[in-house]
């Protein structure tokens, strides 16, 4: 078994539709990236990534390439678990924690961890997912932005 760590930030934005673990949030600006900017997948993608020791997110699809203009955070995350999975790694478990201020996440947690576990072709109930806010503090306080940390755990299927 091995454990891996993500971590991603971004800016809101106006204009922008908020995407987080692949689940669309209403009625709030969305966060600016290359991609749709969806810190929670990101964060996940870079977790599972690191207990393969596959490098991150940019390594793979870097936003200096405009083919990951606009992507959906959620494909590439299914792409980097094909890839695991064809290797020989399969996910045992995810537990992520969103941080901002609003909107309030709650309500999509299950949602998105369900959206989740689906893309790393997990039990359902392997994937959880928390939001928190940043209590006031720093820019993530201010409203200014949101971040997501994740922690994955994978393990080699015996070959036989």
């Amino acid at each position: 078994m091995t454990v891996g760590i993500g971590y991603d930030v971004h800016r809101f934005a106006e204009g922008r539709e908020l995407v987080l673990g692949g689940v669309r949030i209403p009625d709030h600006p969305g966060l600016e990236g290359h991609s749709d900017a969806d810190v929670l997948a990101h964060a996940v993608t870079d977790a599972v990534l690191g207990a393969a020791g596959q490098g991150d997110i940019g390594r793979h699809f870097p936003d200096s390439d405009p083919a990951h203009a606009g992507a959906d955070s959620i494909r590439l995350l299914v792409e980097v678990t094909g890839k695991l999975i064809s290797t020989g790694w399969r996910v045992v478990n995810v537990d992520a924690t969103v941080i901002c201020e609003s909107p309030k996440l709650a309500p999509f947690a299950r949602e998105m961890a369900a959206t989740l576990a689906s893309a790393l072709g997990a039990d359902p109930a392997a994937v959880n997912v928390k939001a928190t806010t940043n209590e006031g503090m720093g820019f993530i306080g201010r409203g200014e932005g949101a971040a997501a940390i994740a922690v994955a755990q994978l393990a080699r299927e015996s070959s036989g």
